[in-house]
């Protein structure tokens, strides 16, 4: 079933155990890690080999106290060519980390957005969308930075302090083991602050997440901002949200030059320590000035590797809050889905939708019945009019018959089909939706056209911008069909995207058209432009309409009028008005208003 993501006050884990996710999406390039490994590999054990260099730099050129120039030279040649494998490995590397980096955060965002198109409304009025749009962007930004640079980084770091040890040992046993006893010291700043800073960090990125909603939020509503003057508040607002993120923030950073400060301190202290010692031995002639300047060099190279660790750690552990934020979305999972046989449904289709005794609550008011045991049946080829008063349960039907939802009680069929046993997808492709508020997106006008149906021709999409009285709009635009719309659809009124949306219905020629408040918002003019759309997309289709404006409702077949989820009166609009009932007192309303 949909479920909420989590929220800032729930409990966060405190391993790095999230990263598992990333790996999965890295896994998938083999070819492309083996050579990052490769490359890593290789700059690791030329930047170790550089001490090395300087050892037989020492050695043979200063150890009779007389310059060797061929010593000299040799180990400088032996010096520069190291320089440049790990010049070109380096780069190599770069190359192929950054390349997993991009590639494996484009999958995620992929593959969370093919999720959540599978999820229904529910999920979306449950969970903030600024919300889940700054997991697609501020927390795949983490991980590409953790995937293109921390880990590889870190890896790097790893083997570089391995490897150093290693040669340490073989230098001298005795420094390199007193070296070795303060790394265990290293592990309690990193257990102590590191719990605290992925909590901080996983915080840090939700008031991050509260800062793009608000900015969001206000530029949505930019016109209601300045119309009613609140400028000042919503200023004021923006700065106690970007606050508090700073707040945050800055703990988390205070954290952090703790544990790097006491890491730093405790290491290099005892890199000087046994550098005392290493002098000692040279002065008694137990060690070379070319081995103590080597074990110094590789010390330096170690120490350095592991205060590195300790800071990419903190990285590591940001990346792993990040990585469950994305892998909340990736698990959500819808209740309404396809059964594992679907029923086909009949071909051809006829439009034929049944409501038997359905009793709903929606998921979010589980308290409140939204329709009560109610039948209703819409014969092929019917006009139905939906009338009632604000929360009567009008929209509620079409939430239903679009799938959105299952009822609690009863049962709903599309053309002698329970809609639990069809297939989703297969059920709306036979439905065509025009909403009250009509969606445009930002993109040319022919696009939001062939958002009906992707696959039309040039001509249909004519046909059905002449059918929705849109074609003469839309080349007068000023790039005709391919303009660019806006967010939105900014550039165009009102009347104009509703028709818009038709003609989108029209494309769709479906045997089900669900018409929500069509030309509620209207003006006269429009609405009778709008009004004819609508006749030419009504023909020969079954259609629902939900109206509160009842002259757009007179000439359909049927009208039901419901109130507090039931069906209380049905007739055509003479009986009814005839009657005196709910829908005589709103039809006398509505037109005594209207006069």
């Amino acid at each position: 079933m949909a479920t909420t993501i989590a929220s800032d006050d729930k409990p966060q884990g405190r391993s790095l155990g999230n990263l598992a996710l990333v790996y999965r999406a890295a896994a998938r390039y083999p070819g492309r890690i083996a050579g990052a490994l490769l490359f890593l590999g290789i700059s690791s054990a030329a930047t170790l080999a550089i001490p090395r260099g300087f050892k037989e730099v020492i050695d043979r050129g200063f150890s009779s106290g007389t310059v060797s120039t061929p010593a000299v030279s040799q180990a400088f040649h032996y010096l520069l060519m190291i320089v440049l494998v790990l010049a070109l490995a380096t780069g190599l590397r770069f190359y192929f980390v950054s390349w997993l980096g991009e590639r494996t955060v484009a999958d995620l965002r992929r593959q969370v957005q093919r999720n959540l198109l599978t999820l229904p409304p529910r999920f979306f009025e449950e969970n903030r969308p600024s919300e889940i749009a700054s997991r697609l962007t501020a927390d795949t930004a983490i991980l590409e930075q953790v995937v293109g640079s921390s880990i590889s980084f870190a890896l790097r770091n790893f083997v570089t302090g391995v490897g150093g040890i290693v040669y340490l040992f073989v230098l001298s046993p005795k420094l390199a083991g007193l070296l070795l006893i303060a790394i265990p010291l290293l592990f309690g700043p990193i257990i102590l602050f590191g719990r605290k800073v992925r909590t901080l960090s996983r915080d840090s990125q939700d008031r991050i997440a509260d800062v793009g909603s608000n900015v969001s939020e206000v530029l949505g509503a930019m016109k209601i901002v300045q119309a009613f003057g609140q400028e000042k508040r919503e200023e004021q607002r923006f700065a106690d949200t970007v606050e508090r993120a700073f707040a945050t923030a800055r703990t988390r950073m205070r954290l952090r030059a703790v544990m790097t400060v006491l890491l730093i301190g405790m290491f290099t202290s005892a890199i000087v320590l046994v550098i005392w010692e290493g002098a000692i031995d040279v002065a008694a002639g137990r060690m070379t000035g070319g081995d103590i300047a080597a074990f110094v060099f590789t010390g330096l190279l170690v120490g350095g590797a592991f205060a590195a660790l300790s800071e990419i750690y903190g990285d590591l552990l940001r990346a792993s809050g990040a990585a469950g934020r994305i892998a909340e979305l990736i698990a959500a999972r819808a209740e309404i889905s396809a059964p594992a046989s679907p029923v086909a449904l009949p071909v051809p289709a006829r439009g034929a939708l049944t409501f038997d005794e359905v009793e709903f609550r929606y998921p979010t008011r589980p308290d409140q019945k939204a329709l009560h045991g109610l039948s209703l049946a819409v014969a092929p080829g019917e006009t139905v009019a939906v009338v009632g008063p604000s929360g009567a349960g009008k929209s509620t039907l079409f939430q239903l018959a679009l799938r959105f939802y299952d009822p609690q009680g009863g049962r709903i069929s599309f053309d002698g089909v329970d809609l639990r046993d069809c297939d989703p997808g297969d059920l709306r492709s036979r439905i065509a939706l025009v909403p009250q508020e009509t969606v445009i997106f930002a993109a040319s006008a022919r696009d939001n056209l062939r958002y009906g149906r992707w696959d039309a021709s040039e001509a249909e999409i004519e046909a059905a911008a002449r059918a929705a009285n849109a074609h003469d709009f839309l080349t007068g635009l000023p790039q005709g069909y391919d303009t660019y719309l806006g967010e939105s659809g900014a550039r165009l009124s009102g009347g104009q995207r509703q028709r818009i949306a038709i003609a989108r219905a029209l494309l769709r020629d479906a045997p089900l058209l669900l018409l929500d408040e069509a030309t509620s918002a209207l003006d006269a003019e429009s609405e009778a432009s709008v009004q004819q759309a609508l006749e030419r997309l009504m023909e020969s289709r079954t259609t629902v309409v939900i109206a509160h404006r009842l002259a757009t409702v007179r000439a359909a077949d049927r009208i039901i009028v419901m109130e507090e989820g039931r069906i209380v009166e049905e007739g055509n609009h003479a009986s009814l008005t005839a009657r005196g009932g709910l829908y005589a007192r709103l039809a006398r309303l509505q037109f005594d208003a209207a006069a």
